[in-house]
């Protein structure tokens, strides 16, 4: 590349966290990152939540998105782009039997009601699931990056905190009580005789909490494991060498939206590396679109009425593009010295890997 990727604010990084409203254009920029990264050399991987077939397409992948990573073949590349969509299901069941002290223990598992209607449904489980996403991949000796597309901003804050809500959870009384039956060699455990389980099952039902007991009960002796992996992620996050890009597009909510994920990464004692506009109209060459408007004038009082028309369009494609800047005044206010870059809105939708680099090409530079 003839410039470094998003003002150099990627250099170095194992692990990018891509961030911001939905419709923005997070996951196709996801992609980009990946394919630029792949381009300069590194071994990339991108993990996105969103099933849409088009980024499939983009990256030149007719059977869709596979819940493992897949290669994409890129000719005249020296590095290498691998992209995988998160099977929150699937990625459990490979968790549960990859830590199981046992077949017979994972069988166990999988098997309970509990888990099968939590799997794939329960809050905050799409989003630890996707946590450990990252730590398989933080830890495969494939790749040097990974390049995670988060769920809408006030998702995406559940990502960054499933990890510690998982090991606050571990520690929490009603899950050691769970548990007392497994650490003490019982069977069975009365909930009648517990003051809390007998309240939960009054609401839940008593067979839907008998699934629970057994489904905690089960996990005896994978906790630590879980707590470890939970407490490394947290680690991963936390890393200098994680780097976090907020993507908006020009427009007031997205802006908000951005600047106040901003601020919730700063409670959390991380920061925004760069951000990303996406769709952001042009000027049209140099001049405001007061200029353009004097022009316009000038022409129609000179008779040349086309050329008039021209320059009045000009003006009114000047005002669109001078909005939307006004509209970024707080997200780049609030980056400080960290780089801002713009996509330009483009004649077509993203169907192809060239249509990923036109986008790339937009994303080297300074911001």
């Amino acid at each position: 590349m003839s410039a470094p990727l998003l003002g150099g604010a990627l250099d170095d990084a194992s692990v990018v966290v891509c961030c911001g409203s939905g419709g923005v254009g997070k996951t196709t920029t996801a992609a980009v990152l990946g394919l630029e990264a792949a381009r300069a050399g590194r071994r990339a991987v991108v993990v996105t939540i969103d099933p849409a077939r088009r980024l499939a397409d983009a990256l030149g992948l007719p059977g869709g998105l596979a819940d493992t990573p897949t290669r994409v073949e890129l000719p005249d590349v020296s590095g290498e782009l691998w992209a995988m969509m998160l099977d929150t299901s699937a990625m459990f069941e490979s968790v549960v039997r990859a830590n199981a002290g046992s077949d017979e223990q994972a069988d166990r598992i999988v098997e309970n009601r509990f888990y099968q209607n939590i799997a794939g449904t329960l809050s905050g489980t799409q989003e630890y699931m996707a946590s450990e996403a990252l730590h398989q991949l933080h830890d495969d000796p494939r790749f040097d990056l990974v390049v995670v597309d988060t769920p809408p901003s006030r998702n995406a804050l559940d990502f960054l905190e499933a990890p510690g809500v998982l090991a606050r959870f571990l520690e929490h009384r009603a899950f050691r009580l769970l548990m007392l039956p497994a650490r003490g060699g019982l069977r069975v455990l009365n909930t009648a005789a517990q003051p809390i389980l007998r309240a939960i099952g009054k609401v839940v039902g008593s067979d839907v909490l008998a699934d629970a007991v057994a489904f905690f009960q089960a996990f005896s002796g994978m906790e630590v494991g879980f707590r470890e992996r939970a407490e490394d992620v947290m680690a991963v996050l936390h890393s200098p060498d994680t780097r976090f890009v907020l993507v908006a597009s020009p427009r007031r909510d997205t802006v908000t939206e951005a600047v106040w994920f901003a601020d919730q990464l700063v409670e959390q004692g991380l920061e925004v590396a760069a951000a990303v506009v996406n769709r952001a109209h042009p000027r049209f060459g140099t001049g405001d679109a007061a200029q353009a408007a004097d022009e316009a004038s000038r022409c129609a009082a000179d008779g040349q009425a086309a050329v008039a028309a021209l320059w009045a369009n000009v003006a009114e494609l000047r005002l669109v593009a001078e909005r939307e800047h006004a509209e970024l005044g707080p997200l780049v206010e609030r980056l400080g010295d960290a780089p801002l870059l713009e996509v330009p809105l483009l004649d077509g939708d993203v169907h192809d890997l060239a249509s990923l680099a036109e986008i790339g090409s937009h994303l080297t530079g300074p911001g």
